[in-house]
């Protein structure tokens, strides 16, 4: 899979070796302590940290908010807005405010199991909501505001949600959702005049008791109502139960290596699993403040977000990772921040953007990986010192869960070999997924968990991500995964972003084809495609370069900024359909 050879760090060239050898697609430096941990990890290490217990159960808000509001002046949130002001919101508020809210539910007969839905910006509103909806014992459901009237509506009616909360910006969307819960909207003076009957937020709020008893559930009853982000066919639902505060914590504290002291930022929209896991639930439930930047993401508020808050500690997908990158030239050459430590997930990390992140954001990132049905499970752990780090991979178990790699027959694979990512969740006591919430799909076999995921094992207990098996391009009896010949696209100067595909072909069963968006300073040309096919040929493989190669504005991604590759697929197979 990988061309060069595997050089052995020590803790003091790590740094000096991402920034000066490039070529390098495999850095393994050579650290300890993490297999102790991993060998002796236990749930009760993390459930003694908790207000609630796996026997008794849990209120999440009681966990992720209540237990830090003793301190007046603890801050739970900073946001920048866009029209509105900065502000810092403490534990304490939102305590009163998440009670109020609860009391609003209540009244409205809304409680344990009942759906509560938000489609609205990152604003402090939000959280409110959000924790309001678990103190009340209810399930909390994001919807993502670059959601159309029909995605919405596949979700609150699958869900049969009994409140939506929304802003005057997107409750025009409401308009025409067929079934559409109850609705109250913040903001609502502002709002067009249609709807002024809808029953204001603020209104509401201030008319309910600070006061609320928390309401305790099950620790398999859920808290979150999530829908996957629709990479491979429709979105599932999956109910996410209390239960996973404890893998929650561990993902926080160990793989991200969140410290009191630090300020963190995980650049994620809570509209989705990553953000909404590890932007809200996961740093609260730390006592951490977390942070909400209403602004569309670009190079400019990224850096204007990272000196104002003095951010130590970043989490982000690679897309946003990419874009900084592609825009280098924002930085001066004497800019520094105050980065501790940064996190990737959501896609295969390149060697090019870690090299670039070490270099010009100052800190190592590490690559993680999970799912919205496991949350995380897979990582580089910051704070945990593993026997090797092998820069681009997923990285190995997560305490708790043990990954494995699989064959057809389920049998364990190893080093070398190439085959389906899965949980053994016999040896995954932090293991939460109950299954699909309406039984859209059965992703269990046996005592396994199949995530769909195709991965290289390296025979030491940890992976690198190959592909969905979705994905995986068989060409002339190779197999081939797109990540890699992405991420070698990547080293390119001119390439800013590239979706590569399996493009049906008679003689090879298929060709690869690369969508590729060039940066802003470089025009498409038939010479550049040449050059970039030489350039993954030399650099990869002479199986695995790509035959065609088009350029793109923008490649298709799901909301999240996942590359749909199902979308490309597609419009491969109709050019093959065109020509035969």
């Amino acid at each position: 899979m990988f061309d060069s050879c595997e050089l052995i760090l020590s803790t003091s060239s790590w740094k000096t070796l991402l920034g000066l050898n490039k070529q390098d697609k495999r850095l393994i430096m050579t650290i300890s302590n993490y297999q102790d941990f991993y060998d002796s990890f236990t749930p009760a290490l993390i459930e003694e940290k908790l207000v609630g217990s796996l026997k008794e159960g849990f209120n999440v808000c009681e966990e992720i908010c209540d237990r830090w509001a003793e301190n007046p002046d603890r801050v739970a949130l900073n946001y920048e807005g866009v029209t509105r002001e900065a502000s810092s919101h403490t534990f304490a508020e939102m305590q009163q405010r998440a009670a109020q809210f609860a009391n609003l539910l209540k009244s409205k007969g809304i409680g344990k199991g009942d759906r509560v839905a938000c489609l609205m910006p990152r604003t402090p509103e939000l959280l409110v909501v959000v924790l309001g909806t678990l103190k009340a014992g209810a399930v909390y459901q994001p919807l993502f505001t670059a959601f159309g009237a029909g995605a919405i509506e596949y979700r609150v009616t699958q869900a049969e949600t009994k409140l939506l909360v929304t802003d005057p910006d997107n409750v025009s969307k409401l308009d025409s959702v067929n079934g559409c819960p109850p609705v109250l909207l913040f903001n609502r003076g502002i709002a067009d005049a249609k709807y002024a009957d809808l029953p204001d937020f603020e209104a509401e709020l201030a008319a309910q008791s600070s006061d609320f008893e928390p309401v305790k559930i099950g620790a398999d009853d859920p808290f979150l109502q999530m829908f996957t982000s629709g990479t491979v066919g429709k979105a599932k639902g999956v109910a996410v139960p209390a239960r996973a505060l404890l893998s929650f914590y561990v993902y926080m504290r160990y793989a991200v290596g969140l410290l009191p002291e630090d300020s963190y930022w995980n650049v994620a929209d809570p509209g989705w699993a990553y953000g909404l896991y590890y932007a809200v639930v996961g740093p609260l439930l730390l006592g951490n403040t977390t942070h909400f930047n209403e602004n569309a993401f670009t190079p400019e508020t990224t850096y204007g977000m990272l000196r104002k808050y003095k951010i130590t500690n970043l989490a982000a997908a690679p897309t946003a990772y990419r874009l900084l990158m592609a825009n280098d030239h924002i930085l001066e050459g004497d800019d520094s921040f105050n980065l501790r430590l940064a996190s990737s997930a959501g896609e295969s990390l390149n060697p090019e953007v870690i090299g670039w992140v070490e270099r010009r954001l100052g800190c190592p990132v590490m690559d993680h990986y999970g799912q919205t049905e496991t949350g995380m499970t897979a990582c580089n752990h910051h704070e945990l010192e593993q026997r090797i780090v092998r820069v681009g991979s997923m990285g190995f178990s997560m305490p708790g869960h043990r990954i494995v790699t699989l064959d057809n027959d389920l049998n364990e694979l190893g080093e070398g070999e190439i085959g389906e990512l899965a949980v053994d969740m016999e040896k995954s006591p932090l293991f939460f997924f109950p299954g699909y919430t309406w039984g859209e799909k059965n992703p269990f076999r046996g005592k396994y968990y199949l995530t769909g995921d195709v991965v290289v094992s390296h025979g030491d207990g940890s992976h690198s991500f190959n592909g969905r098996d979705d994905d995986i391009i068989t060409t002339a009896g190779y197999r081939v995964g797109p990540s890699d010949v992405e991420s070698t696209l990547l080293e390119h100067d001119a390439v800013a972003e590239s979706g590569v595909i399996g493009k049906p072909d008679l003689e090879r069963g298929a060709i690869i084809k690369a969508y590729v968006v060039l940066k802003s300073q470089y025009e498409p040309s038939d010479e550049l495609a040449a050059e970039l096919k030489t350039h993954v040929r030399n650099r990869l493989s002479t199986h695995a370069f790509p035959r065609e190669i088009e350029f793109m504005e923008e490649l298709p991604k799901t909301p999240s900024g996942k590359i749909q590759r199902f979308i490309l697929r597609n419009k491969a197979k109709d050019e093959t359909d065109g020509l035969a």
